[in-house]
């Protein structure tokens, strides 16, 4: 049950684009990558299809580049596996015929689980954690 880079690179370029909203001026792949240390060829790929399930769009031209297609408090972090991955957590076994019906039961709690707190976070959230400030302890 490893998560994938391309899932990482994914939430990572929307936190991004979370980050910069509202603002007009369209991200440019090479400053997400760079700020993202995301490889700017395959951000590429990512962005395509983030852009087909409606999550980003794109403005073409000279300043062109992405911008969220829906505010950051309407994105969560299962929008963006989902769009990626198909699934925010995936047990090919639950399609064999062999694996005990206890045993799916158990998968799919485990499928349900991760699905609604996918769910509930967004790049609302995610921005807002980030922008916390990290507290100091002194001893």
């Amino acid at each position: 049950m490893k998560a994938t880079v391309k899932s990482d690179y994914a939430c990572r370029a929307v936190e991004a684009l979370a980050r910069h909203h509202p603002n007009s001026r369209p991200l440019r792949v090479e400053e997400i990558a760079a700020a993202q240390s995301i490889p700017a060829g395959y951000l590429v790929q990512i962005l395509i299809e983030l852009k087909s399930k409606g999550l980003i769009r794109s403005q073409r031209g000279k300043a062109g580049g992405y911008l969220l297609a829906r505010d950051p408090s309407q994105i969560t972090v299962g929008d963006v596996l989902r769009a990626v991955e198909g699934d925010v957590l995936e047990f090919p076994f639950l399609r064999d015929p062999s694996c005990p019906e206890e045993l799916k039961h158990v998968w799919r709690r485990i499928q349900s689980a991760a699905e609604e707190v996918a769910d509930q976070i967004t790049f609302e959230h995610i921005c807002a954690e980030a922008n916390r400030p990290v507290s100091m302890y002194y001893i």
